[in-house]
C-alpha cells in the first residue's frame, strides 16, 4: 500500500466557488478542492480499500503455495475452495522420537530405535495407506470396489468428497530416505496441518518405531506451483501486479476436467 501511495495519483477534485466583489459583481473561481486533498483526507489508498482471503489455510508450521484472493478475487478463491482442489505436499519426518505436539519444536516425550527401518519397509507402509484411502473413497460412494460401477467411476476422473472435513489421500510415495530423516510426497484433498503431522506419527508406529514431523511444504495447489509463489522478500508492488497477470492467464488456460464437479452417489463428487 505504501508503494501505491508513492505513485502519481489523481489530482484533487475541482471546487467551484462563487465570489462577489465590492461592486456586487459575481464571478466563478475554479480551484482544487481542499476537502479532497491528500494532506487533508490522507493517502489515496487506505487499508479498508483492500480485502484479502486465502483459499485454504496452511497452518503455522507449513510453508509453500498459499493462494490468496484480493478484492474481487476473494470470490474466485472461495469458488476454488468449494471445488476441493488437489494439493501436493512434501512432508519430512525424523525417526526415533515423538514430541507432545507431533512437530519438531515440541517436547520429546518418547524415544525408540530406528536402525531396523529400511526404505522398502517404508514404501510398503505407504502403499498400504494409499490403498486404504482408495478403498475409503469407494466406500463413501456406496460402490463395491470390485464392481463394474467402481471401474466406471474411477475411469471418469478423481473421486472427490463433497464435505471439507473428509481428508483423502490419492497418492503417497517416498522421495528421500536418509535415516533417521525421510521425506514423502502426498497428494490429497481436505487435509490439514494436524492431519499431516499425525500421518508422519502413524507411519513411525507402523514401522515399529517412532516418528516426528520436521517440515511441511505445500509444493502444489491445484494448478499453482512453487514457481507461481512469491517469497516474502518479493512482496513488492511490481511483483504482485505481475503475479496477478500471470494468475489471470493461468486461470483462463486451466478450465479443465479436473476442476469440473458433478454429483455422484451419496457423499462423493468427481
Amino acid at each position: 500500500m505504501q508503494e501505491l501511495n508513492q505513485l502519481q495519483c489523481r489530482p484533487p477534485r475541482l471546487y467551484k466557488e462563487i465570489v462577489v466583489n465590492e461592486k456586487n459583481e459575481t464571478s466563478v473561481i475554479v480551484r482544487p478542492s481542499f476537502a479532497d486533498h491528500p494532506l487533508v483526507v490522507g493517502p489515496r489508498y487506505q487499508q479498508e480499500d483492500f480485502r484479502c482471503k486465502w483459499s485454504t489455510y496452511l497452518g503455522k508450521n507449513t510453508s509453500g503455495v498459499l493462494v490468496l484472493g484480493l478484492n474481487n478475487g476473494t470470490k474466485q478463491v472461495y469458488a476454488m475452495h468449494k471445488r476441493y482442489p488437489m494439493r501436493t505436499y512434501h512432508l519430512s519426518g525424523s525417526l526415533g522420537y515423538m514430541t507432545d505436539n507431533l512437530f519438531k519444536d515440541g517436547k520429546v516425550i518418547e524415544k525408540d530405535t530406528f536402525t531396523h527401518v529400511r526404505r522398502g519397509g517404508l514404501e510398503k507402509i505407504l502403499m498400504m495407506i494409499q490403498a486404504s484411502n482408495q478403498r475409503q473413497m469407494f466406500e463413501l460412494s456406496g460402490v463395491d470396489i470390485q464392481s463394474q460401477e467402481a471401474y466406471e467411476l474411477a475411469s471418469s476422473g478423481l473421486i472427490r468428497p463433497t464435505k471439507s472435513d473428509v481428508p483423502v489421500i490419492y497418492n503417497i510415495k517416498c522421495v528421500e530416505f536418509n535415516p533417521p530423516d525421510f521425506t514423502i510426497e502426498v497428494n490429497s484433498i481436505n487435509e490439514y496441518e494436524a492431519y499431516l503431522m499425525a500421518l508422519i506419527q502413524n507411519i513411525g508406529l507402523r514401522l515399529h518405531s517412532l516418528a516426528t514431523c520436521t517440515k511441511i511444504q505445500c509444493i502444489k495447489y491445484s494448478y499453482f506451483t512453487l514457481d507461481d509463489a512469491l517469497l516474502k522478500k518479493h512482496w513488492t508492488l511490481q511483483n504482485i501486479i505481475t503475479s496477478l497477470g500471470n494468475t489471470h492467464r493461468k486461470n483462463s488456460a486451466n478450465v479443465i476436467k479436473d476442476h469440473k464437479i458433478t454429483t455422484v452417489q451419496n457423499d462423493v463428487r468427481i
